[in-house]
């Protein structure tokens, strides 16, 4: 293709150029005034000369014509994957492929819009769209087809936003006259005192509504909580009980109707951060001790512990001076409170070397063991009085107690070790010291003799004699520490020893923190990444299955990753709730949004492109209407879009591949024209002298 223009490069600079042709057309106009019959040739003249000086040239530039670029966006996105939208959106596509192939001046980018979501920003279409001009630049652009529902969240306000001046095609996949239901949550809140309730309010919409019920379900952890009746549109609120620290997760669902486009929305999950509130701890000191500091100067260090601390400061060997026990303290005991009507508030109950001095009668006694076996927390850090007759084994809670005394003292130095099943228990596992043999600690020089009767041995006093056992009642925890020497860590003795880390962990796990639970299942998601761990004191961990939101399971094999620990990530496709199973313990987990926007408006419309494409000449219409649908290409137009027919805008963009010049007043040739204009001109104006002088 080549293009002729005339081009002028004047020798002098433009202002003087101007200034010389002002110069001009002023002395022609004079001489029109004075001598009309010069006027013609003196113009000529001027004109020449003003030709000259300009530098003409016949330029020809080689030209290659460009394609014209049009861009084809396909919505890959989870609402566009309801039903047979895919499948249309792929037939669209190929559709489209093979027309715009038999365009010889076209060039088609293909862009797949997102599949997953993880910022819960909807579907962007116009960001892939921008994305696929990013090189173009906009005078090469002939269009732009979009195949989708029509429910997108970048949509531009006005078609200058764009960047191009050409059609905008939408394809509208699904079908007209779709219903859904959905749940749409109001108020979701992230964090809970456990114990305490939250509210989640919610209502349930409808596309169509015709009156039917709509009966709202409410699970936490997989179980079912409740059931509520609600009215389309109206706002309700759920109570949601917090039951235990860590993650608890609700399930939101209103029961699907027959017919209804998809049940994906009619779910939701609110996952809910229980954290306790101020730990209430009541420790009972006996017998005067070193390690008694200890104790309360741990507890009392924490902010999140509001501890109550009673000591007894005359054993019952120093009571021979007759005077009455109840006037031996500064203020009084108040057990009837204590362990009586307000029992039930402590989170952990502590005896640090306590022995029965008359001041517990059983009664309340039995009322701890009751607070146990209903859901509390006792530890039990004892001395020689344990195997005594006055020592608490000897109570009531000697029939919770995870050992029984033996006899069979340690009364020499030794350094605690992490028993195998210790090395397994997350409130031992890896503790600071404990990857050497011997233990990286200092030592202790009493441990209490005793045999396991219940629960686990995680400590050890060397030659397996137990040293720290844990062991559950019915909803409660035991723990009973068979030594008064933990302090020794405390105080540094010998290098000291993580006693901090190992008595926190070990109060947590007694409080029932997720996080330390020696038989669990848990699953937490990153990305499209499921994490499923398995954590176990058994000698063989079983495999999992993973359910996923569309209820189709599989089996996944758990990798041994530590001691008493295996773990298996799973990369998954779709968002939504998930559920991980070993058979005798369940763990959920959300993946993507716990309310995806994508999924809060799923029935296709044409109606939120419309305006936008026929702005820019384009249209919006449903596949199904465009079945047989031709493209063509078009010279610039208002619309581009018939009843039978997409329009691609020609752009006529072209790249410049050579330029050839022709200078026309250069050399001999211009010099001799010129020179012979003047010559006429002074040849005729002569002429007329002589002849006006005859």
């Amino acid at each position: 293709m080549n293009d002729w223009t005339l081009s002028l490069s004047p020798v002098f600079p433009l202002w003087l150029f101007a200034a010389l042709a002002l110069a001009a057309a002023l002395a022609v106009a004079l001489t029109i005034w004075t001598r009309p019959a010069a006027a013609p040739l003196r113009a000529l003249v001027a004109a020449l000369l003003l030709f000259f000086v300009a530098d003409p040239a016949l330029k020809r530039e080689d030209r290659r014509p460009l394609k014209d670029v049009v861009a084809v966006v396909l919505d890959r996105s989870g609402s566009n994957r309801i039903g047979e939208r895919a499948q249309q959106t792929d037939a669209a596509r190929a559709q489209i492929a093979g027309q715009l192939a038999g365009m010889d001046n076209v060039e088609a980018h293909f862009v797949d819009a997102p599949r997953d979501d993880p910022d819960n920003k909807g579907t962007e279409l116009f960001a892939a769209l921008g994305r696929a001009f990013a090189d173009t630049p906009p005078e090469r652009i002939g269009g732009a087809i979009l195949v989708t529902d029509g429910v997108i969240h970048d949509l531009p306000a006005k078609a200058e936003a764009l960047g191009f001046r050409a059609p905008l095609h939408a394809l509208i996949t699904g079908h007209a006259g779709e219903r859904d239901r959905r749940l749409e949550l109001i108020e979701a809140p992230r964090f809970g005192i456990v114990g305490k309730s939250q509210t989640i309010a919610l209502r349930v919409l409808d596309s169509a509504d015709r009156g039917e019920p709509a009966l709202v379900t409410v699970k936490r952890d997989g179980q079912a909580l409740t059931t509520r009746e609600a009215k389309i549109g109206e706002r309700i609120d759920i109570p949601a009980p917090v039951d235990h620290a860590g993650d608890n997760i609700f399930e939101l669902e209103v029961a699907a109707l027959p017919g209804e486009l998809t049940a994906i929305n009619n779910k939701a999950v609110v996952t809910i951060d229980g954290v306790r509130d101020k730990l209430r701890v009541l420790l009972v000191s006996g017998e005067p001790h070193p390690g008694e500091r200890m104790w309360r100067n741990l507890l009392k260090s924490d902010a999140n512990v509001e501890l109550v601390h009673f000591t007894i400061l005359r054993p019952p060997d120093k009571s021979t001076d007759g005077t009455p026990i109840n006037e031996l303290a500064l203020i009084a005991f108040p057990v009837a409170d204590l362990f009586g009507r307000k029992i039930k508030d402590f989170d952990l109950i502590i005896f640090d070397r306590y022995s029965t001095q008359a001041v517990l009668p059983q009664v309340y006694l039995d009322n701890i063991v009751r607070y146990v076996r209903a859901g509390g927390a006792l530890l039990l850090a004892v001395g020689p009085e344990f195997e005594t007759p006055e020592g608490l084994f000897n109570t009531p809670l000697g029939e919770i107690s995870p050992a029984r005394p033996s006899g069979d003292d340690v009364l020499r130095a030794f350094k605690p070790e992490i028993s195998p099943d210790g090395a397994k228990h997350p409130v031992t596992r890896a503790l600071a010291g404990s990857e050497t043999s011997p233990p990286a600690w200092g030592g202790w020089f009493r441990a209490i003799g005793a045999k396991l009767t219940t629960g686990v041995n995680i400590m050890q006093a060397g030659q397996g004699a137990p040293l720290l056992a844990l062991s559950r009642v019915e909803k409660g925890r035991v723990a009973l520490l068979l030594s008064d020497q933990i302090w020794l860590w405390a105080r540094g003795y010998d290098g000291g020893g993580p006693h901090l880390d190992l008595l926190r962990r070990l109060a947590h796990w007694l409080m029932k923190e997720p996080e330390l639970e020696e038989e669990a299942l848990r699953a937490r998601a990153h990305g499209q990444d499921v994490t499923i761990e398995r954590q176990s004191l058994k000698p063989d961990i079983p495999p999992a299955t993973l359910t996923g939101p569309d209820g189709v399971s599989r089996p996944i094999i758990l990798q041994p990753t530590a001691p008493g620990l295996a773990r298996a990530i799973v990369h998954v496709e779709d968002n939504g709730l998930y559920r991980a199973s070993d058979g005798e313990h369940i763990a959920l987990v959300n993946v993507g949004p716990e309310n995806p926007l994508e999924f809060q408006e799923v029935v296709s419309t044409t109606e939120h492109l419309r305006t936008l494409t026929e702005a820019t000449g384009g249209s919006s219409r449903r596949i199904g209407d465009a079945a047989s649908l031709r493209l063509v290409s078009m010279r610039e137009a208002p619309v581009y879009a018939g009843s039978g027919f997409l329009g691609i805008k020609r752009s006529g963009a072209s790249a410049l591949i050579g330029v050839s010049r022709w200078p026309l007043a250069q050399g001999f040739a211009g010099l001799a024209v010129l020179l012979g204009a003047l010559v006429a001109m002074w040849l005729v104006e002569s002429g007329r002298r002589l002849w006006r002088r005859k």
